[in-house]
């Protein structure tokens, strides 16, 4: 770890004495390690869970060195009580880590009185090493209160860049993609400066980019000062860039800069031709104290003294942690997080533990939930056993607790929910749900932050996942998508987490009012078309005795048309003034008066003659049987006669279309359309001048001005194959048809029966067919367009 990044080198030149040219080495050798037990009371904690020490408590302290050790280390301990004041000589204790005894090779010392700081050495065994170095801590005590801050609070600084880079590690390989998602909050976690750009590379960069610079990632704890600002003004920017941070009572310098810039000038001012001091970091788990070295140790005079900084001798500054939690919290849901913000150190060390969170429940009992802090969450992860939870519906304050050392701390509150079986209601009176529009509804129940799912079903539509927002601590807002559905019955369905049957409202969304403008109805007639808005509302329509009901809704520029049949009842006379009752879908009635109109035409086909078409050069004729059957190479007239109450104009006019009443052509005077008299008139239909893909069956209908009679059927148009050539050889039981579009023939056979007949695969694409062996000379074509027809093909 580099610890003065070349940035914030410049930074410091402007606050402090130049460095040297050269960057400090980083502390990544690793040194001993030590073993430190803390008793307070009755009560005994390893060094790891001890943010600071207090007068009285007793502590166990060891070198944890190998068995092979080589070198003789003397183990010091120096207790210290400010820089004007030196300690007195009990204050400084020697063991020698090589004796056999426990009592010769470890320390057992009590924290006297009036004491502020603590500092380890461990000093390589020379003769007059005790009196040189008991000298020099209380010849110059400050130096030692100023290295022993400064080191303490740069192993807490590392503690957390340790975290931020394990995390980080630990993802590069598994699930590089997730950096984006888990740095930034990592990063708030433990006050890290993050860089945004790392996040915009490529996945395989980004770890190593994250974890660049390392020594510019740590930040100052949101408790800390900053040094730079309280002197300069600086932004906060360049307090943060600094790294200026005060941890429980330390010093205000960034132990990066200091370590650089302070402890060399320290220890060098009082560095002997015996001893040459080395500073370390203390990396604290349980009861051992790993030390990290930034350079090697010497055994050669001048021999390297290592200065371990011990936990400050103060009141312990529990943390003031503050809930980030944006509403209540769902602790059913697996993984589930209580944000937490304001100390990185609860992520880090093990200073905070048995962490639980408190509920008091209805009935006064208090059940507590076992948490984990979680850097990578952003706060204190629930745990996933049920049992403690099994007992507990609906919403409760919780309050978050710990121990910080050896006190109670206490930790923020917050509203936290468990799913119940009381179901959800609407939140106030009932709503009146529009179809057509979306529609924003609230919802009333016990534990909105444990929804999981919001459904709405309707009977004309498929269920919809709906998004929403916990509104409170008792609500959730969500919108009805209800644009494209029918008006009518509903259900929305929210779903808890962790439970199989969901809570269902059944609703009821109803269509804006309907607007009629006209009913059309003419005399004789069983059907009628209404004309308005929103006329997907109707139920049915009363004429006189005829009930109508809905049968075809179409869209005309700015106006519905909704045609309405009649089941039963009398048709209507023409000249008869009414007044229509419309019957809405949802209960309502409508009122609308109109005049029943002339007798619409009425018309019937009395003849047809269909003339083949001529024959193709190179296919074989084909001769359709009867007269429904009009193929596309042939021509068709026909003659059409109307009711006695209708009279035919000159101007008349005959629409042709296919079944389904699309791409209808118009036939007149003027293209083939002739009247015999008053009553009868003959068209002549060409197929030719039909729409392209027209086929199938035809129907006619007679326009008269703005009235037209009904549909009635005319002839089926059919396609025709083309067969070139049918191969029938001696004996064999069947034969050969070479030709194109062979598609349009459905099935073969030897007789008009189609016995045994042989059918052609939709879609066929090919240019032979089998067909049976012909009994007259004759095979029968039924036609793919025409099913009810034949068409036979000679084959002598």
């Amino acid at each position: 770890m580099t610890i003065v990044h070349s940035g914030i080198a410049c930074l410091v030149l402007g606050l402090a004495a130049p460095l040297s040219a050269a960057d400090p080495a980083p502390f990544e050798l690793t040194g001993p390690s030590l073993r430190i037990n803390v008793t307070r009371g009755e009560r005994s904690l390893p060094i790891g869970q001890v943010p600071s020490l207090s007068e009285g408590d007793r502590l166990s302290i060891r070198a944890d060195l190998p068995e092979d050790q080589g070198a003789r280390f003397i183990l010091v301990s120096a207790f210290l009580r400010g820089a004007t004041n030196p300690p007195p000589k009990d204050w400084i204790a020697f063991a020698e880590t090589w004796k056999k005894k426990a009592q010769d090779r470890e320390l057992t010392l009590t924290v006297p009185k009036g004491a502020r700081q603590m500092v380890l050495f461990l000093v390589p065994d020379t003769g007059g090493a005790e009196g040189t170095l008991r000298d020099a801590v209380r010849g110059k005590p400050g130096e030692f209160v100023r290295a022993t801050q400064d080191l303490n609070q740069a192993s807490l600084d590392r503690s957390r860049l340790d975290s931020f880079m394990g995390a980080i590690q630990a993802q590069e390989n598994t699930h590089p993609e997730y950096l984006r998602t888990l740095a930034p909050v990592l990063a708030r976690s433990l006050s890290m400066k993050l860089n945004e750009d790392c996040l915009s590379k490529v996945i395989e960069m980004q770890a190593a980019c994250l974890l660049d610079n390392r020594d510019s990632l740590v930040l100052a704890d949101v408790h800390s000062s900053s040094m730079a600002e309280t002197l300069t003004g600086a932004p906060t920017d360049l307090a943060l860039q600094l790294s200026a941070t005060r941890e429980a009572g330390y010093g205000y310098y960034s132990p990066y800069i200091g370590v650089a810039r302070d402890i060399a000038r320290i220890f060098g001012a009082f560095s002997n031709p015996e001893f040459d001091y080395l500073p370390t970091l203390s990396v604290r788990r349980n009861d051992a104290i790993s030390l990290l070295l930034n350079a090697a140790p010497s055994f050669q005079k001048p021999k390297s003294v290592m200065v371990v900084a011990m936990p400050a001798i103060e009141a312990d500054s529990p943390p003031r942690l503050r809930s980030g939690a944006q509403g209540p919290v769902c602790a059913a849901r697996p993984g589930a997080i209580l944000p937490v913000e304001g100390a990185p150190l609860i992520y880090s060390t093990d200073y905070a533990r048995d962490v639980k969170l408190a509920l008091k429940t209805p009935s006064g009992d208090v059940k507590e939930l076992p948490v984990t802090a979680r850097a990578d969450r952003g706060g204190y992860r629930l745990s996933d056993d049920s049992a403690p939870q099994a007992a507990l519906s609906g919403s409760f304050r919780g309050h978050l607790y710990g121990q910080w050392g050896f006190d109670r701390f206490e930790g923020p509150d917050f509203t936290v929910q468990f799913p119940d079986t009381k179901g959800w209601t609407v939140d106030g009176e009932a709503p009146t749900l529009v179809a057509g529009r979306d529609n924003r509804l609230t919802l009333k129940g016990s534990a909105p932050a444990c929804v999981e799912s919001v459904t709405i079903r309707t009977p004309d539509g498929p269920s919809q996942s709906l998004g929403w927002k916990v509104k409170d601590a008792n609500a959730i807002a969500l919108t009805l998508p209800l644009a494209e559905r029918r008006a009518g019955p509903l259900q929305v369905e929210v779903k808890y987490v962790g439970m199989s049957d969901p809570s269902v409202l059944s609703l009821k969304s109803y269509a804006e009012a309907s607007r009629l403008d006209s009913l059309v109805i003419h005399a004789g007639d069983r059907y009628a078309t209404l004309v308005g808005q929103r006329l997907d509302q109707v139920e049915s329509v009363t004429a006189g005795d005829l009930v109508l009901r809905p049968d075809d809704l179409t869209r005309a520029g700015q106006s519905d048309r909704l045609v309405v049949k009649a089941g039963e009842g009398h048709p209507l006379q023409a000249g008869y003034a009414l007044t229509a009752h419309v019957a809405l879908r949802d209960g309502r009635k409508l009122d609308l008066s109109t005049k029943v109109a002339p007798a619409r035409p009425d018309i019937r086909l009395i003849d047809r003659t269909i003339t083949p078409g001529p024959a193709r050069a190179g296919s074989m004729p084909l001769t359709i049987l009867g007269d429904a059957v009009l193929p596309d190479d042939g021509q068709m007239t026909f003659s059409i006669a109307v009711g006695e109450q209708t009279r035919l104009a000159p101007d008349d006019v005959l629409e042709i279309a296919s079944q389904d009443g699309g791409n209808a052509i118009r036939l007149t005077a003027e293209n083939g359309l002739q009247l015999e008299g008053a009553h009868i008139l003959v068209a002549r239909l060409d197929p030719h001048a039909l729409p392209p893909g027209m086929f199938g069956p035809l129907q006619v209908r007679l326009r008269q001005d703005a009235q037209a009679s009904d549909w009635q059927p005319l002839a089926t148009l059919a396609r025709m194959p083309r067969i070139e050539a049918i191969d029938c050889e001696d004996g064999a039981a069947e034969c050969t048809i070479r030709g194109r579009d062979l598609f349009l023939i459905d099935a073969i056979a030897s007789g008009p029966a189609l016995a045994n007949a042989v059918t052609v695969a939709h879609g066929y694409t090919g240019s032979v067919v089998k067909a049976p062996r012909p009994q007259a000379g004759k095979l029968y074509l039924r036609l793919r367009d025409a099913p009810e027809g034949l068409a036979v093909v000679p084959t002598a």
